[in-house]
């Protein structure tokens, strides 16, 4: 894929203010400095090996297959990581080339908290002061995740701005980041904002296609025909295709948060409903209102809500490489409690859109086909939404 100047096709591109601008021409060299240097790798994959627990393990989800009918479905489970999603690989990359970097401190923005978790673990780790910023919506809704992250010696801080969810947590860490460049790092959690964060997440998350393809060839003798992984701003989604994305047979599908509905207001499904937009340091799609204002978007998933999708996917879209269904949030519950009866492993919410698709696609295929979907992180954190969902009070 070309990577011309931060650009996937039309998409990507560093539309920030002067002031970023040097954050991110320091970032990029490091970047581009560290990826090949033998040291750095080796310590990256020790800290993935040892402390975060991969590789992660392809799963054949045999009850899964047999009830559906169709097509073998294997589980990559990502919810086995240490602190429990995908979000750790990419945070481990970033806090150890910020370490690198002679940075002291690390800020993140979260929304269902998973990411600001990663971060708080990796900055405990690694000696680094931690501030996450949360929408304060979402602090209500995740206050779980918000206390692992004070546990984990992080300050938290509620955004109230705009619609307080993760859009507006984004925007108050990038001003953050403006205000202290020289011993902050930036750690964004998703493939999207300016060049190079969607290139480094990208590059970070790839572990996961990369050991998805290794694990099906031992154990099928061949590549799956299809790949699939929930879509928000992106993360697991390009880091379970990326290594696919040259096999043309395999069949690449995001699946994004409907919400209540695609012909509803009350919608995250930006490729499915959005337009081509600029907004946090990128060009790519975006959920707008009439006058191209970023709409305020729903998902009962907190970690689905962002109103735009990242670069390459956009890309992806626009060349037919991936297609990008859309998942509501009734599809999603359904497949969050089938999963948790009928293999015993609970999914976030966010993955669980993912087994919503394949829940619908599975039993038309034939049974030689094969399916992965990509468990990005496990439910523990949505229990009690997804009871209140199902008008059933529990507290925390």
């Amino acid at each position: 894929m070309t990577n011309q100047a931060g650009r996937f096709g039309i998409h990507g591109g560093q539309y920030i203010p002067e002031t970023l601008m040097n954050a991110v021409i320091e970032l990029e060299a490091a970047y581009n400095h560290y990826k090949n240097d033998p040291q750095f790798n080796a310590e990256l994959e020790t800290l993935f090996n040892e402390y975060a627990n991969r590789p992660s393990r392809l799963y054949y989800a045999e009850k899964l297959t047999r009830e559906l009918g169709g097509a073998k479905i294997y589980l990559k489970r990502e919810d086995l990581n240490h602190t429990g999603a995908h979000k750790i690989n990419n945070v481990l990359g970033q806090a150890l080339l910020a370490k690198k970097m002679g940075k002291t401190r690390l800020i993140a923005e979260t929304g269902a908290g998973q990411h600001g978790v990663a971060t708080a673990t990796a900055a405990a780790l690694m000696g680094m002061e931690c501030v996450v910023f949360m929408g304060e919506e979402d602090t209500k809704r995740q206050a779980l995740n918000v206390y692992r992250m004070r546990l984990l010696g992080a300050e938290v801080i509620p955004v109230t701005t705009g619609t307080a969810t993760l859009k507006d947590a984004v925007s108050e860490a990038m001003r953050e980041w403006t205000n202290r460049i020289d011993d902050t790092h930036y750690c964004l959690g998703s493939v999207m904002g300016p060049h190079p964060f969607p290139t480094i997440v990208r590059d970070f998350q790839a572990v996961i296609s990369k050991e998805i393809k290794a694990q099906m060839l031992e154990k099928e003798g061949r590549l799956p025909d299809v790949v699939m992984a929930c879509v928000g701003g992106g993360s697991n989604a390009i880091g379970t295709f990326y290594h696919f994305i040259e096999d043309k047979d395999v069949r690449l599908i995001g699946c994004e948060a409907a919400g209540r509905g695609i012909d509803t207001f009350e919608t995250a499904a930006t490729i499915n409903t959005g337009k081509l937009g600029i907004f946090h340091g990128m060009k790519s799609y975006f959920c707008q209102d009439e006058y191209g204002q970023i709409a305020p978007v729903y998902s009962i998933s907190a970690g689905l809500d962002y109103p735009g999708i990242g670069p390459e996917h956009a890309h992806l879209h626009d060349i037919g490489r991936a297609e990008y269904v859309a998942v509501t949030d009734d599809e999603a519950v359904n497949a969050f409690e089938y999963l948790s009866r009928t293999e015993g492993i609970i999914p976030a919410i966010e993955s669980a859109h993912a087994v919503a698709h394949a829940l619908k696609i599975a039993p038309d295929m034939d049974k030689d086909k094969i399916i992965v979907i990509t468990i990005s992180g496990r439910g523990d954190k949505d229990c009690a939404a997804i009871a209140r969902y199902r008008g059933e009070d529990i507290h925390e």
